[in-house]
């Protein structure tokens, strides 16, 4: 799945205005050229750190829509830190910020729709279902009714010297606020099937070709509210199916398109077949979608000319000796000398430098190519050497990451061309608790993805259920409690693979109550996709988190089905 990007203090991307500024104001937008002086005065005694939650709401009263701006830009900031959030929620915050969505003034409209943005992204479930008992919907569904109309007349602000669009900004605040409240509230989705909301969501949907970020905001809102609901999807008329089918035929080269495409065609998979307008436009569908995310994962190949070559001058066979340089005898050398100390780490990288090449032949090269099962069995021998040896070298980040992809990779092709492996499950167990306990993601991936293979291979042998049951709870622990997504959903594909077939595996998955954990852990893997990945994560990761969520959803229907059929 790839490295993750650096964390940023709140993971998902959040309502962050950047004419704005947190600690200083910024007049200069609409009509705030003509505030009197006293309105100057009032806004420039807004500094947060000050002002306690009651102040802040008292503030969105001022008759300076100003003020009442700045307020709702003060208020979107500060709910961002979870422990401020009961402090607003026990001031009614949601009934003084839900009169500002339909504020006179754009730009408050905008600000206030940000706040409660934040407030659902960053607050709990019980936030969400609290800000919908508090009659959020009734104001924010009128909202998106207005944005939608100034999408169809596309309506501009008769201030003409504003370059900014509020009426599409605003929507993609207020469908973002939408898709928190109906991910975590079942009354918000109800509200959302009774008012017909689902049109305004396509319309926003279709306007890929001018403003990507809405039409993205609207994809992920149209998955959320028709996954488990049959009462909409019964609404759906066929002019709504043709608006899905274009959005994912739009032309574009960018991953936010990519993005779209493959959130939707999530939704044709599985909700939307039965209301297919046509065999023909499916086909279309998943083409379009084939050409766009197939391109990201295509396999490796090599042309005859460079496989010849590599084979010519004996290429393999030299990547596998520098994967064992440098020789102890050569680091102990170099140790007594001070001059050449530093020899040791162009050494060490050599070694990983060869062990990343090694990775990279395991993945293009014929098991023939390899010298045979025999060969790859002794490599198999030697990686395990080195990673259980005890060297300064094997604690370093970037050979533990080097090795384990060269193991993975290894791994791999001995299971899909069915060579008997020699490292025991036991030893695995070992590299893999340390690539756990590792902070580099790389490594962790690596780690359950040597753990998936290896389950699954032995899924298909007698007599590993007790093996199987270890794998099983070690891949679930890191599914459920690692930090990083990518990590996460790395653990539940191997899952996925490990338990996918084979009596052994169905035992197993019984006894250490797989379906149960994954059942209560599935909501929790939803919203936290919702609220950390976007903005922390590449387009291309997130395209595959999205479909780690719905394999976890037939992985789920599929486990079920086991069980009953135990239970005959």
């Amino acid at each position: 799945m790839g490295k993750s990007k650096g964390r940023k203090k709140f993971r998902r991307q959040n309502f962050a205005p950047t004419s704005l500024p947190f600690g200083g104001f910024s007049p200069g937008k609409g009509d705030r050229g003509r505030l009197v002086v006293q309105e100057k005065d009032e806004a420039e005694e807004l500094e947060v750190g000050c002002l306690t939650a009651s102040e802040l709401l008292e503030k969105l009263q001022s008759p300076s829509s100003e003020v009442r701006e700045y307020a709702c830009v003060s208020i979107s900031k500060l709910v961002q830190q979870k422990q401020i959030i009961p402090s607003f929620i026990q001031k009614d915050a949601v009934k003084c910020l839900g009169p500002m969505l339909l504020d006179k003034c754009l730009a408050v409209r905008e600000t206030a729709a940000g706040a409660l943005r934040n407030l659902s992204a960053c607050g709990c479930f019980e936030v969400c279902d609290d800000m919908v008992t508090q009659d959020v919907m009734t104001p924010l569904v009128a909202l998106l009714r207005e944005c939608s109309a100034g999408l169809d007349t596309n309506m501009i602000s008769s201030q003409k010297k504003l370059t900014k669009n509020y009426t599409e900004d605003t929507a993609n605040e207020a469908i973002n606020l939408l898709w928190n409240l109906c991910e975590s509230s079942s009354r918000a989705l109800s509200i959302f099937n009774k008012e017909g909301c689902v049109d305004i969501i396509l319309q926003c949907l279709k306007r890929f070709s001018t403003n990507i970020e809405l039409s993205v905001s609207a994809a992920y809102c149209l998955q959320t509210v028709t996954e488990d609901n049959p009462d909409l999807l019964t609404t759906l008329d066929a002019p709504s199916l043709q608006m899905v089918e274009s959005a994912m035929m739009c032309p574009g080269g960018a991953m936010e398109y990519f993005l779209i495409k493959a959130l939707l065609a999530d939704l044709s998979d599985d909700e939307w077949e039965e209301l297919s307008s046509s065999d023909e436009s499916d086909i279309c569908m998943e083409n379009s979608l084939n050409e766009g995310i197939g391109q990201l994962m295509s396999p490796l190949c090599l042309s005859a000319e460079v496989h010849t070559a590599l084979m010519n001058h004996l290429i393999p066979e030299k990547i596998f000796e520098k994967t064992s340089f440098p020789s102890e005898a050569a680091v102990d050398i170099c140790r007594r000398n001070t001059a050449w100390k530093p020899l040791i780490k162009e050494m060490n990288k050599v070694q990983c430098r060869a062990l990343t090449c090694l990775h990279s032949l395991l993945s293009v090269l014929d098991v023939e190519s390899l010298g045979g099962a025999s060969a790859l069995q002794a490599l198999a021998q030697h990686l395990s050497h080195l990673i259980f040896s005890q060297t300064d070298c094997s604690k370093q980040d970037e050979f533990l990451e080097a090795v384990s992809s060269a193991v993975r990779a290894l791994l791999q092709t001995m299971a899909s061309k069915k060579i008997s492996q020699c490292m025991t499950p036991e030893q695995l167990m070992n590299l893999c608790e340390a690539g756990i306990r590792s902070s580099n993601i790389s490594f962790k991936v690596n780690a359950v993805d040597i753990l998936g293979i290896t389950g699954s291979v032995l899924a298909k042998e007698a007599g590993t259920v007790k093996t199987i049951k270890m794998i099983g709870k070690f891949l679930l622990d890191v599914a459920t409690n690692d930090s990083s997504l990518v990590v996460v959903g790395e653990a539940l594909d191997a899952l996925f693979d490990v338990f996918a077939d084979g009596k052994e595996a169905e035992e197993a998955s019984f006894q250490i109550k797989l379906l149960q954990m994954l059942k209560h852990f599935q909501p929790v893997f939803k919203v936290k996709i919702r609220k950390e990945a976007k903005g922390n994560y590449s387009p291309e990761q997130l395209c595959v988190l999205d479909n780690v969520k719905m394999n976890l959803r037939r992985f789920i229907a599929y486990q079920e089905t086991v069980e009953r059929k135990r239970t005959f």
